[in-house]
């Protein structure tokens, strides 16, 4: 009974030029080896398409099979595998008779390559029992030969022999235990060994017990086949675990990577000895199951710490994330006392990234004072040491930190307060100024704190009004020189042609008025009037916005002294020298001694503070918004932000892995645990790929239709975005009652689509080609499918500070005017964050209350990494909303794609009911 012949293949064939079976024949027999091996390489595919052409096996018998060129050799077993080796009743045709004796001779060449090739061979028929039979001896005998390729080719080939036909070589385990004993060839005794692990494990662990003591210095190869065997052996109940565990903790000192991972990964498998699990620690950080491990590792994060000596950030940032997940009370002083001295090391020297590495330590203290209370008074007044930090971003996150930990810590409010009092002068940031000044006024509520920190203020403005300092500094640079005129130089040189083709003659200016201004300026100051080294400066340098933080603050600290004393004539010296320093502040803004005139808003939000102070007893409603409402809204955007990680965190966790499944670590697994190890099925549950659950609704609206329904194929497309991966499920009916021959479905991209590594929408395009009637090329032209960014987007999650950062850090833009019919600004937001698969930032209470200004932050992640921001500036006017969105990303496709999703959904979108 004839068999089925496999399938290998399909290969596509040019039929428009394919010649007949005898100029195939002339060609094998009269043409050079070149026309021989293009010529077999036809023959070759027509046979994989299913035109085996068996009148040409005897031509290649003839003329091919005795030439000594390799490549024609190679290529000969590529046809002695496909060919059809039997007749019709399934029995041998004669002609291979031949083929085994030729690769007999081939078996037993000199040169090692052809050796090594057939034997190579051997294992691609191995299911040939009646091709192989007269083979044995020759594979056997080459299992001594002098050159280890050939070596170890033969024991595959023996492997794969006796796995299919057992009784072909039925000694062959003690042929591999007596070959492995005497090789000396590492990877020989590598193949050698893992035939013993397959076919024969007592043997396997027979070999392995008698090399135990040489396991550090065999091959990494081998070292990663006995992981495996020990693996394996495990399973059943063994003696020889005790050897097994002492084997694992001698391979954790193994030069290779991969060898220490498996060793280590593989030594929780035999013991859950805390030993155990910190060496598998050490041999495999950032494993998963690192939480799982209780208490075992509180002592070994004090060596991951030690990775933060690296130069190398990103690096740093793994390890670190690493400890602040691995840190528990036990151990958080510990780690918060190595944090605090790399911070103090990091300012006393410098070095690359410094900066970098100083804000990371700053936020990973901040996090653990917030999650470990015990901890946060002991680093709050390390950190505000770094307030006058010349770098910004550093100043800022202790900020940041500080004024959280005032918030939730209501005991350490004095100390910090009288600490942030004393680092006024310090300070550098003009951003870190206004974060102290809003601490202040919101949380100094004694007597005695509140005059000391009036006290303070003054130092760093210096003498009020500052108008009339500023006046009579320049008065006295001046002297007696206000009295002369300025002098007048005549310029030299050419006269200049005018635009009007005039002459013309240069004339300088030289004021002696204007250069002592120019010196005033430059002169020394108090901090809040012009901080050195600080581009924008304070109020002399056109920082106004500090100035209203100071009036708030300022307004801020006077009603609550008012509230707590019963001295008027104290309160109302506070009230009088506050509505000076605020009229000065304004003053000051109008003259000529600041770089740029005070801003509308700034002397706006001062006007109302100094009349909060004028009207003091006839709007009590003022006076609590200033007190209680300001402190209350900070509060409550921290539970907002905190109510966002939590749900960012849960979101994330449900993507991973369902609740209700299993997922188990093999690195903890019980000793009793006997199931087989699926590591695939392990990284579809880490991945949470088999938790994936398709809407066929959905998967409608993702197919493509490519070519019309009077075209004579109706082709249609499903377009799935699979990773970094675009996959098309396509769906080809033929419309014509005959059978095409030779189709073949051609598609090329247009844009980013061909070396995929960033966002931006692109266009596939294609065809069909099919061989008509009288071998006429007939043709389909594809409809295009443009792939849409928003399979590369998906919302995500980041604080405000990151945001910001960002921002300022993006050099890409794209603005987008508002144009809806809609009526409300959030529903224009909600709109806006559906067809742009972005989330909002901004808390729930900040955008609440009725209000026809919407203001609001959005951000998203792509696939390939990418962030893309989003800011929405939106305004309800009688003629509707207008306004406008802001969209910043690195790279410019990412910007313009989101743009164009705004663009085109305002065009469809409906007016709210």
């Amino acid at each position: 009974m004839a068999t089925e012949a496999p399938c290998y293949t399909v290969v596509f064939e040019d039929t428009t030029e394919s010649p007949s079976t005898q100029e195939l024949r002339a060609s094998l027999e009269k043409g050079s080896d070149e026309d021989r091996l293009d010529t077999l390489r036809r023959i070759i595919v027509s046979t994989i398409n299913g035109n085996p052409q068996p009148t040409l096996l005897m031509p290649i018998i003839q003329y091919i099979m005795p030439s000594k060129n390799k490549q024609l050799k190679k290529l000969l077993h590529f046809y002695w595998e496909v060919c059809p080796k039997y007749d019709e009743n399934g029995k041998l045709k004669q002609e291979m008779i031949l083929v085994v004796n030729a690769i007999r001779n081939d078996l037993q060449h000199p040169n090692e390559y052809i050796r090594g090739a057939t034997l190579r061979f051997l294992q691609k028929i191995s299911k040939d029992a009646e091709l192989l039979e007269p083979l044995i001896p020759t594979c056997r005998s080459c299992l001594e030969h002098r050159h280890s390729y050939v070596r170890k080719n033969a024991v595959f080939a023996v492997y794969t022999i006796y796995r299919e036909y057992e009784h072909l070589i039925p000694d062959a385990p003690e042929l591999m235990q007596t070959f492995i004993a005497a090789e000396s060839d590492a990877t020989c005794k590598r193949n050698a060994f893992v035939f013993l692990a397959q076919c024969a494990m007592p043997k396997a662990v027979e070999w392995l017990i008698s090399v135990y003591d040489q396991l550090t210095s065999l091959d990494e190869l081998l070292q990663m086949s006995i992981i495996e065997v020990i693996r394996l052996d495990c399973k059943n109940d063994t003696t020889h675990r005790p050897r097994y565990i002492r084997c694992m903790f001698e391979l954790l000192n193994s030069s290779s990577h991969a060898v220490k991972y498996e060793a280590a990964t593989t030594l929780t498998t035999l013991t859950q000895n805390p030993a155990a699990v910190k060496a598998d620690r050490l041999g495999s950080p950032g494993h998963p199951g690192a939480q799982s491990t209780g208490h075992i590792l509180d002592g070994l994060i004090m060596d991951i710490l030690q990775v933060l000596s690296s130069a190398d950030m990103e690096v740093r940032r793994k390890a670190m994330s690493m400890v602040l997940s691995m840190t528990s009370s036990r151990n958080v002083e510990e780690v918060v006392l190595f944090l605090k001295k790399q911070l103090q090391r990091s300012q006393e020297r410098e070095f690359e990234k410094a900066p970098e590495y100083r804000q990371l330590l700053i936020q990973s203290i901040h996090v653990l004072a917030v999650k470990f209370s015990e901890v946060a008074a002991s680093v709050v007044h390390a950190l505000m040491e770094f307030l006058g930090d010349s770098n910004n971003p550093s100043a800022l996150d202790v900020v940041a930190f500080v004024r959280e930990v005032v918030e939730k810590f209501p005991h350490l409010r004095p100390s910090i307060c009288d600490k942030l009092t004393q680092t006024l002068t310090e300070i550098k940031s003009g951003k870190a100024f206004r974060g102290v000044l809003w601490i202040l006024g919101e949380y100094v509520e004694g007597l005695s704190d509140i005059e000391s920190t009036f006290q303070e203020i003054r130092k760093v403005l210096g003498e009020i009004p500052i108008l009339a300092s500023e006046q009579r500094l320049l008065d006295d640079a001046g002297g007696e020189e206000d009295k002369k005129e300025d002098k007048k130089v005549e310029g030299s040189g050419r006269p200049k042609v005018l635009a009007d083709g005039t002459y013309a003659t240069e004339t300088a200016y030289t004021s002696a008025g204007s250069a002592r201004l120019e010196a005033v300026k430059a002169a020394s100051k108090p901090p809040l009037r012009v901080l050195k080294d600080v581009i924008p400066a304070l109020i002399l340098g056109g920082d106004f916005f500090t100035g209203a933080v100071l009036a708030s603050t300022l307004t801020k600290l006077v009603l609550r002294f008012e509230d707590l004393t019963d001295d008027r004539p104290k309160a109302n010296a506070l009230r009088a020298e506050s509505m000076l320093i605020m009229t000065s502040i304004i003053r000051v803004g109008q003259s000529k001694f600041v770089t740029v005139p005070i801003d509308e808003d700034s002397n706006e939000r001062i006007l109302n503070c100094i009349q909060t102070l004028s009207e003091l007893q006839e709007k009590a409603i003022v006076h609590d918004i200033f007190l209680k409402d300001t402190k209350a809204a900070y509060s409550k955007m921290l539970v907002a932000q905190e109510a966002a990680e939590k749900k960012e965190s849960e979101s994330t966790q449900e993507r991973v892995v369902q609740v209700d499944n299993l997922l188990t670590f093999r690195q903890f697994s019980k000793k009793s645990a006997d199931d087989p190890i699926d590591y695939f099925e392990d990284l579809g549950k880490a991945t949470g790929a088999a938790e994936v659950r398709e809407d066929f609704i959905s998967n409608l609206s993702r197919i493509s239709q490519l070519t019309g329904f009077s075209d004579p194929i109706y082709a249609e497309a499903y377009v799935k975005m699979h990773g970094f991966d675009i996959l098309l499920d396509v769906l080809l009916v033929n419309q014509t009652p005959n059978t095409l021959q030779n189709l073949c479905l051609d598609f090329a991209t247009l844009g980013d689509l061909k070396l995929v590594s960033s966002t931006e929408t692109g266009v596939i395009f294609g065809s069909i080609l099919w061989e008509g009637p009288a071998l006429a090329e007939c043709c389909v032209i594809l409809n295009d499918i443009h792939i849409d960014i928003m399979d590369y987007i998906k919302p995500a999650y980041c604080s405000e500070t990151q945001f910001r950062s960002m921002w300022t850090e993006f050099e890409w833009e794209n603005r987008v005017n508002v144009s809806t019919n809609m009526s409300d600004p959030r529903d224009y937001l909600k709109h806006v964050m559906k067809s742009t698969n972005m989330s909002c930032l901004t808390p729930e209470g900040a955008m609440s209350g009725d209000c026809d200004f919407l203001s609001a932050n959005m951000y998203a992640r792509s696939l390939f990494g990418e962030d893309a921001l989003a800011n929405l500036s939106i305004e309800k006017t009688e003629a509707g909303i207008v306004g406008h969105v802001r969209i910043r990303s690195k790279t410019q496709g990412i910007a313009l794609s989101l743009g164009d999703r705004i663009t085109m959904s305002q065009k469809d979108s409906k007016p709210s009911l």
